[in-house]
């Protein structure tokens, strides 16, 4: 064969195999493609349960902390009475006081305990004439659900030459950090939950807002995890004496991944739960208002959020004879 036909058909024979490559490559790069569109979705697919459960509550809600996407709802946006979950906007308030000052000691008043005895309500059990911390104060609110300790806390950091200023002061502040959160369908008349005129009220999505907001503060975190505390207080005569306070929330150590926040109960409010857990890096916060089974609702909202199935095994934890009961 002549050189110059040689070389031609070397030539044509090279390109024919680089085109064969490039060929099976494009096939590969179809195939990969082609299972990556199939899988793909399944792989996107949230992380709950096919199937929304059913709960006991009037209302409830539950809502992804980080970008505030909802996951679940039941009549959300139906104003109800809230019970002591109104402490949570209390420590709120407190925590957003400008250069506070945790370990700033409050006198215990009369008036605090004799507030208790009246209405009949839960208590830290200050005794007059301690002198407590705020922090301190502050796991007694969201513990024991103290409303002794709610009323030191209002008188405190509200503005005013009385104990009924101050308090209506600090209610304002209540209010108006309601508003700033776009909680719209909520309004505050009282410090603790105990309304005097009944207008003291949320909605399960208003009150998943404020969790959203409250789980953002490390102390307020640390307090509403704590399933028991024991703090020292100095007395009237300069003694010792110790509080041991007891969580309420009996999610926490019972559902695995609890990690707050607060319950509530009440005769018009029916029991309520503004709850939080964490699971796999992913944090979510839910409530329910007036429900028969308050708890299970919770630990089955979290079941659906996190794509699990434990609320049916979960065994609640008990609380001690003597124990605050909310």
């Amino acid at each position: 064969m002549p050189q110059g036909n040689t070389l031609f058909g070397a030539t044509h024979l090279i390109s024919a195999i680089k085109g064969a490559t490039r060929a099976r490559r494009s096939a590969a790069v179809v195939l990969t493609t082609g299972l990556a569109l199939t899988v793909s979705p399944l792989a996107a697919a949230p992380a709950q349960a096919a199937t929304a459960p059913t709960v006991s509550a009037k209302g409830a809600y539950l809502l992804n902390t980080a970008s505030g996407a909802k996951l679940y709802s039941k009549a959300p946006d139906t104003k109800r009475q809230m019970a002591s979950t109104t402490k949570i906007m209390t420590a709120a308030v407190v925590l957003d006081t400008p250069n506070l000052n945790l370990d700033r000691k409050v006198t215990v008043k009369q008036s605090y305990r004799d507030y208790v005895s009246r209405n009949g309500a839960s208590t830290a059990d200050l005794r007059t004439g301690d002198k407590m911390t705020v922090r301190q104060l502050l796991y007694g609110l969201m513990l024991p659900s103290g409303c002794d300790a709610a009323f030191a806390l209002a008188d405190t950091f509200g503005s005013g030459s009385t104990q009924s200023a101050r308090t209506k002061s600090f209610i304002s502040k209540m209010n108006k950090k309601a508003s700033t959160l776009g909680m719209t369908n909520t309004k505050f008349d009282s410090f603790d939950g105990i309304s005097p005129t009944g207008n003291n009220y949320s909605t399960p999505k208003d009150l998943a807002k404020l969790a959203q907001a409250a789980m953002k503060k490390t102390t307020f975190r640390d307090v509403v995890k704590s399933t028991k505390t024991v703090r020292k207080a100095t007395t009237s005569t300069g003694g010792t004496r110790t509080y041991t306070w007891y969580n309420t929330n009996k999610l926490l150590g019972s559902y695995n991944g609890a990690i707050g926040i607060k319950t509530g109960t009440g005769t018009a409010a029916g029991p309520c739960l503004v709850f939080a857990a964490t699971r796999g890096g992913k944090t979510v916060a839910g409530v329910v208002l007036n429900g028969t089974d308050r708890y299970k609702d919770a630990a089955k909202m979290l079941d659906y959020g996190f794509g699990t199935r434990t609320a049916s095994t979960m065994q609640l934890r008990s609380l001690p004879a003597g124990a605050q009961r909310d």
